[in-house]
């Protein structure tokens, strides 16, 4: 088993200015990312804010889930718009050298009921101006094993349906030139030990060192 890595949180950079990029902790519901992201606060330095999953707030908050076409399409428009100025607030954030994202507006698209068009068109983008948005890519795998499995008061997917929706979130983000995949198949503390491994390289340089 590895350790999970030695953190950055001493970071003596004196910077008051820095380029923030963003990165996604994606995957299919159920792969430990937020328990990744919390263990991740505790690795890495002041630079690093963090963005939450704009879906757990929309459902958290209150916003209907109606089934049918119109209801997951509001849901999903209203995430992402959420999960858009959020990720621009935390670019705002003086102290901000890299922005870690609890998923990316690319990953509505694998719950949305219809065309891509239709999901990216009112928003004024596309799949591809999305992709580029983003640094980099760590997605973190749905369990295969019922055991490893857990659902919440946010997350109503069974397993089979959560394997699914990873598949598509995967498929989705797989043109981004920087991509990293998490296995399943690792037991916790070695996902979350390779996952903020991957997210520490991004950090940036200048809080690595001291000065």
């Amino acid at each position: 088993m590895n350790a999970l890595p030695v953190g950055t949180h001493s970071c003596q950079c004196v910077r008051t200015k820095h380029r923030p990029r963003l990165v996604v902790l994606t995957g299919g519901p159920g792969g430990g990312k937020s328990a990744i992201l919390e263990l991740a606060r505790l690795y890495l330095c002041r630079h690093v804010v963090f963005v939450p999953e704009a879906a757990s707030i929309v459902f958290g908050g209150g916003f209907p889930r109606v089934d049918g076409p119109v209801g997951r399409q509001a849901a999903q428009r209203a995430i992402f718009r959420i999960q858009r100025e959020m990720e621009e607030l935390a670019r705002a954030n003086p102290d901000a050298g890299l922005v870690i994202c609890d998923r990316g507006t690319i990953d509505g698209l694998a719950y949305w009921p219809g065309r891509q068009q239709g999901f990216f068109g009112p928003a004024g983008t596309s799949l591809a101006a999305e992709l580029e948005r983003y640094a980099a890519v760590v997605h973190v795998e749905t369990p295969n094993h019922a055991a490893q499995y857990q659902t919440n008061n946010i997350r109503h997917e069974n397993l089979q349906q959560a394997r699914e929706i990873d598949r598509r979130i995967a498929a989705l983000w797989s043109p981004h030139p920087d991509r990293h995949e998490v296995s399943s198949e690792i037991d916790f503390i070695d996902k979350a030990s390779a996952a903020i491994e991957i997210l520490r390289d991004h950090v940036p340089a200048c809080c690595k060192s001291p000065g």
